[in-house]
């Protein structure tokens, strides 16, 4: 079958026929991302016994629908209450929370939705006409270079530090020592678990996630009475569609801001073992590396909101591509499609594409569609969602520790998950009024297992060899990158900064 222009017109048409699966399953993934801890792929698992017995289209459609909006979802709490959803929103706060704390809380949600959309519409149209390309990409992507896609990440902790250098090395460093916690990679040793056998598989994601940003923000947010001043509450009160149209505005008018972190976030998904919160880490520590303004992130610029996000939907492109093409899953949620997939006997890779072209393209049009969908269905929403920041503290706060608590329960289902949440709530609290930036911590726990389980597999295929770091042609070229993000900005700054007093002198001659 050819895949000409009138072959994806048709796919589309008839993925805009599939709009009564695809509506329900946004709106169920939303709900489902803004609710830390639980995500698209264990709401997946739950309504497995559902999509085993849909037509095998139907149920792929629901899962893909389900996983966008969930990705998207997941920065709803990030911006409003500073509670990431997922690990890939991780970065969203950054930039989100200090624009709600402005009362900029309906501007901050339309920049996400529309850099999320135009980054996931965008990822999406390059994978549908360039899928066994990036399937390459895979390939060429071993333990070498995977170090310095880590490196990329963790090297946000020094722009994060560049405002208290002491401090924000002390953070990242201290969450390096909490990642190393577990079995190691080797000899299965324990470190650091102080004999709790469910430290063993090292510390668990959400509980850190959820302790250090949301417990340790309903402690914050407790002590006052709203988290906006008196003007701020004014002003969303008296807000009306135009903050919403100004988010589209400027993230419109940044889109090669959003095309090129998009870009970052396909590739990385297209690496299996990687995933979204690499993609939003690397994506801001680029955004931030090479923009005009790096004073400005951190205290709700625009670009260190549309960085992360564009980046975390341009993974859900990426993620499939793997699964569809090589049949190898990127992701959880990729692999419980194989699973249905496997169930009704639908064949994966090459095969799939030459028995049944219509089903391997069809549902990365419907992943298209999907972003289309929620532009008209989602966007409109940020006005009223923005209102939830006017809730008293009083009643806030117990809600989010509520809801976090179970949160960190529902993926492993241990207590024990509901206790460290809490432990690393306490600690997030006290990083937080010493001046101690949590979000360091929390990269050193999400990338330094990572950054140890690449470097000991490219060591022991050496034989011990650190030179092997640098014996990857791609390695190298990612090496010169990092070593140019981390250098040229700075270089850039001090040429700019010298030449305007150089300007000055010569105004005062």
């Amino acid at each position: 079958m050819e895949t000409g222009f009138a072959f994806f017109t048709e796919l589309f048409l008839h993925s805009l026929s599939l709009w009564w699966v695809i509506i329900p399953s946004i709106f169920l993934g939303f709900i489902v991302g803004a609710i830390p801890g639980f995500s698209a792929a264990n709401t997946i698992i739950i309504l497995l016994p559902f999509t085993l017995v849909m037509d095998v289209e139907v149920g792929l459609v629901f899962m893909v629908a389900l996983y966008c909006a969930s990705r998207m979802g997941a920065g709803i709490p990030a911006i409003l209450v500073n509670i990431p959803g997922t690990a890939g929103a991780a970065a969203t706060p950054l930039d989100g929370y200090p624009m709600v704390k402005k009362g900029q809380g309906q501007m901050a949600l339309s920049i996400s939705f529309t850099s999320s959309t135009l980054g996931g519409l965008l990822t999406t149209a390059i994978a549908l006409l360039s899928m066994p390309l990036l399937a390459r990409v895979g390939f060429y992507m071993h333990s070498v270079e995977m170090v310095v896609v880590m490196l990329f990440g963790i090297s946000l902790i020094a722009s994060i530090a560049s405002k208290d250098t002491l401090k924000g090395l002390i953070a990242g460093f201290f969450g390096l020592m909490i990642g190393s916690i577990g079995a190691d990679h080797v000899y299965a040793t324990p470190r650091g678990t102080m004999g709790f056998l469910e430290l063993y598989d090292g510390v668990p994601l959400i509980p850190a996630l959820v302790g250090l940003f949301a417990i340790s923000e309903a402690f914050l947010v407790i002590e006052g009475e709203s988290i906006l001043s008196e003007h701020s509450r004014d002003r969303l009160q008296t807000g009306t569609w135009h903050q919403t149209l100004e988010g589209v505005r400027i993230t419109l008018k940044r889109w090669w801001h959003v095309t090129w972190t998009s870009l970052i976030g396909l590739i990385i998904g297209v690496t299996p073992g990687a995933g979204a919160a690499i993609a939003a880490f690397v994506a801001y520590q680029q955004s931030r590396a090479f923009s005009k303004t790096p004073e400005l992130y951190g205290t709700g610029h625009p670009e260190g909101l549309i960085a992360p996000e564009s980046a975390n939907n341009g993974v859900t492109a990426g993620t499939l591509i793997p699964l569809l093409v090589l049949g190898i899953p990127g992701g959880a949620t990729a692999a419980i499609m194989l699973v249905v997939m496997q169930y009704q006997g639908v064949n994966t890779g090459p095969r799939l594409f030459m028995e049944r072209p219509e089903l391997g393209y069809g549902i990365f049009m419907a992943m298209f569609t999907t972003y289309l969908l929620m532009a008209f269905t989602i966007l409109p929403l940020s006005r009223y969602m923005s209102r939830v920041t006017l809730v008293s503290t009083t009643f806030m706060s117990p809600v989010i520790i509520g809801f976090t608590l179970i949160g960190s329960f529902v993926p492993r289902e241990y207590m024990f998950d509901m206790y460290l949440a809490f432990a690393f709530g306490i600690l997030g609290y006290i990083a937080r009024k010493t001046g101690y930036h949590v979000a360091a911590i929390l990269i050193g726990v999400i990338l330094g297992p990572l950054l140890e389980q690449y470097m000991l597999v490219a060591l022991q295929k050496s034989d011990g060899d650190f030179l092997t770091l640098f014996s990857s042609p791609l390695g190298n070229i990612l090496w010169v990158a990092l070593f140019a993000s981390l250098v040229l900005p700075a270089f850039i700054q001090r040429r700019k900064r010298r030449r305007r007093e150089e300007v000055f002198a010569e105004g005062e001659g």
